[in-house]
């Protein structure tokens, strides 16, 4: 059984669509990641599961959590509540915001444990925030520290272990590195690992750096405009795209040509609702044609395929 089914998600605001028919799954200990250009609909995506969107932005479709009775699409906050951070957790891209500025590390640690009830006391509590401190290398006199006077990669290692104090069954990771040097970057990385391995969790990461999703996950979906358009075992997906753009980010990050001119994907990500219809990646696309004024068929399964009517490596490609 999955942790995390979504099927059919459409997120709107008003008249316009946003995310368009996406679907997901994410297995026990497995980690997936979610990447595409800014623009693309991987951060809409997660606030969808968690239930975060302003009031204004309608989502649809379904999503499922191992162990949860109900759908978390139209659930109350009150229902909401009781699974964020407990059974759903989250580490943002940015931890300054995503830390109380007026309250000390300690407490900010041991509030989520105390408010789901995993431990009985709040001395008890901040015995586990100590000992989370400790697992995401951090010491404990920062327990009594505001966030304020923590560097970046410690405030992200704090939120990291807000996020496991409750073994979560999914974490999902939004851009978590993204600020970070590359050597806080790559102990930040290595302990999100570590942390959903101990715990048998589940892990959806959503970045914009295939560097990171190759280090870190194990399979990954691509979107453009709102939709998924490519997915598979990381390895597959990278040595051999079949979507064109998923060709064309790679050939953008240069992973194994280093030194040499950066490729780049012709014009920019078209602001929400202006995507042309059918192949949402048409208008930038150097092999579109005629048919890709139709919206391509999924070829594949539900896990690894793609949606492309000229895919790369096919005989008329």
């Amino acid at each position: 059984m999955n942790v995390l089914e979504v099927a059919g998600l459409n997120v709107s605001v008003r008249d316009t669509t946003l995310v368009s028919d996406v679907d997901l799954t994410v297995g026990p200990g497995e980690r997936v990641g979610l990447i595409g250009e800014s623009g693309s609909g991987k951060s809409l995506t997660a606030l969808s599961i968690l239930g975060l969107l302003p009031e204004d932005v309608v989502p649809s479709g379904s999503v499922r959590l191992s162990g949860v009775d109900h759908d978390l699409i139209g659930a109350d906050e009150r229902a909401l509540s009781r699974i964020r951070g407990r059974d759903l957790a989250m580490v943002f891209q940015e931890p300054m915001t995503a830390l109380n500025p007026t309250m000390r590390i300690g407490d900010q640690i041991a509030e989520t444990m105390l408010i789901h009830h995993t431990h009985p006391t709040r001395s008890a509590a901040r015995a586990a925030a100590a000992d989370l401190l400790d697992r995401v290398q951090l010491p404990a006199d920062l327990l009594r520290a505001y966030p304020h006077q923590l560097s970046g990669g410690q405030r992200q290692r704090v939120v990291l272990a807000i996020a496991l104090s409750n073994d979560p069954a999914l974490l999902i990771c939004d851009e978590p590195t993204t600020a970070l040097d590359v050597t806080v970057q790559a102990l930040v990385l290595d302990l999100i690992v570590q942390g959903v391995v101990a715990r048998s969790s589940a892990l959806l990461f959503i970045t914009h750096d295939l560097a990171v999703v190759a280090t870190v996950c194990e399979r990954v979906l691509v979107m453009y405009g709102g939709r998924v358009v490519e997915s598979g075992p990381v390895h597959e997906v990278f040595t051999n795209p079949r979507h064109r753009y998923t060709q064309g980010l790679l050939a953008a990050s240069n992973l194994e040509a280093a030194g040499s001119r950066l490729t780049t994907i012709p014009g920019t990500v078209p602001a929400a609702g202006h995507f042309p219809s059918g192949c949402v990646f048409r208008n930038r696309c150097a092999h579109a044609t005629d048919l890709c004024a139709t919206t391509p068929a999924w070829s594949g399964t539900s896990t690894t395929g793609y949606a492309c009517h000229h895919p790369a490596g096919a005989p008329h490609a």
